[in-house]
């Protein structure tokens, strides 16, 4: 972390907006300009699009809202911990499960190693979307986590609808969509041993100011700014919303398990009575999707009836085929 502090500070100083010169941050940080060329280089690197034109310095090509810890903290106090860069938001939490208390929050501005499902890297450029984490302690056990994705989902999609962010869908097992691309994922990682309770790793990524260049992504994305239609989304705000929501979403599914979720989960389904394919290794099923059971298995109709599936992966099927 202290090998960021300049780069940091000087990302905060041109948050603020408008050209600032190399002379000036050298001055403020007593570093050569040469330095602060070699550090605009290094926040560069971490996915921020900075330009320099001359006689008047260096401005970011967006305005960039950064994660406050003082705000945060304020509604969640020493629960919630703001690393700005880290490794993975999921890997910090899970290295340290026996110190941690049920509820606590880890968010970061960049992952140098942000992962997703089935060991994908999850590309996570700086300031531009939002990369948080909670550890929960599930006293009935992992066997008792079935579904836990499908429950973080929902609680997320409804948290944007009540700030006003409708049309956002969800993908089972773990990810949200908007108008068939994918705006954000869900990472449920489980450590403990049979009989005790399970230390539960919940990360989430989610898109919010993309740059449409953004390279190392492979399939169709969206960004919030397009839910929402403006680039000004509070990120802050956002933050609060999203953990309150998935506290209250682990607290009543610690205490009811899927009930009452089945129906929230189907009325937000993408492809809810749409034709897909289910991937299972080398398998291929395709049907009509049904939605979810209570057991949080994907249904679909198929020539043999609706059967319930609970592994593989979701893809819509080309109609074309």
């Amino acid at each position: 972390m202290k090998e960021h502090t300049i780069k940091l500070t000087i990302l905060k100083t041109l948050a603020e907006g408008g050209f600032h010169s190399g002379e000036e941050l050298g001055e403020q940080f007593g570093v050569s300009r040469a330095a602060i060329s070699k550090h605009i280089k290094g926040i560069q690197e971490w996915g921020v699009d900075i330009y320099r034109v001359q006689g008047k310095g260096y401005q970011l090509a967006q305005p960039m809202q950064l994660l406050d810890e003082k705000v945060l903290s304020a509604q969640f106090g020493a629960l919630v911990e703001l690393i700005p860069v880290i490794d993975s938001t999921n890997q910090y939490l899970l290295d340290k499960v026996d110190s941690l208390e049920s509820g606590a929050v880890c968010v970061a501005e960049y992952q140098a190693k942000g992962r997703g499902r089935r060991g994908r890297e999850w590309v996570s450029p700086f300031g531009a979307n939002l990369y948080m984490s909670m550890f929960w302690r599930l006293d009935a056990g992992m066997a008792a986590a079935m579904g836990l994705s499908l429950v973080v989902g929902v609680a997320i999609v409804e948290a944007l609808e009540k700030l006003g962010l409708e049309g956002v869908k969800l993908k089972w097992p773990n990810d949200l969509y908007y108008q068939d691309r994918k705006l954000a994922g869900i990472l449920v990682e489980m450590s403990g041993q049979a009989g005790a309770a399970a230390n539960l790793v919940i990360g989430t990524g989610m898109n919010l100011m993309m740059a449409e260049q953004t390279e190392g992504i492979t399939q169709p994305w969206a960004s919030l700014k397009e839910v929402a239609g403006t680039d000004s989304i509070d990120r802050n705000k956002l933050a609060i919303s999203l953990i309150t929501a998935l506290h209250n979403a682990l607290t009543d599914y610690e205490l009811y398990g899927m009930r009452g979720f089945v129906e929230r989960w189907n009325r937000l389904d993408n492809f809810l009575d749409r034709p897909i394919k289910l991937i299972m290794g080398p398998r291929e099923i395709t049907g009509i999707c049904r939605g979810i059971n209570e057991q949080g298995a994907v249904l679909l109709e198929t020539e043999n009836g609706v059967e319930s599936f609970i592994g593989g992966e979701i893809s819509l099927r080309d109609n074309a085929n």
